[in-house]
């Protein structure tokens, strides 16, 4: 699980810092990161949600109350390095980084 956490953390650190420097839009990963879990934990096509969206959500539903703690705590370590990349690309441009 230690694993786990420590990638989710630095895989949506690194996309989140790449994703605020080309795109300059600081919290972006962290906006996403709810849509990327929703298709990380369903199992339905993204378009039943358009197409069939009362059973489709209420799978979601269910399959969010089904997770494990361990599973919890790797979508929130993702969570967390999507955030502190917002954190360190603000930290970054308040002491005169600039990208482009």
């Amino acid at each position: 699980m230690a694993v786990s956490v420590l990638l989710f953390f630095v895989l949506f650190f690194g996309i989140g810092f790449i994703l605020n420097m080309v795109l300059r839009m600081t919290w972006l990963m962290a906006a996403l990161y709810p849509i990327v879990v929703i298709f990380i934990i369903d199992q339905v096509k993204w378009y039943e949600y358009f197409t069939k969206p009362g059973e489709s959500l209420g799978r979601l539903w269910e399959r969010i109350l089904s997770l494990h703690a361990a599973d919890v705590i790797i979508l929130l370590s993702g969570f967390a390095g999507a955030v502190l990349s917002g954190i360190a690309i603000r930290i970054l441009r308040q002491k005169g980084y600039q990208m482009f």
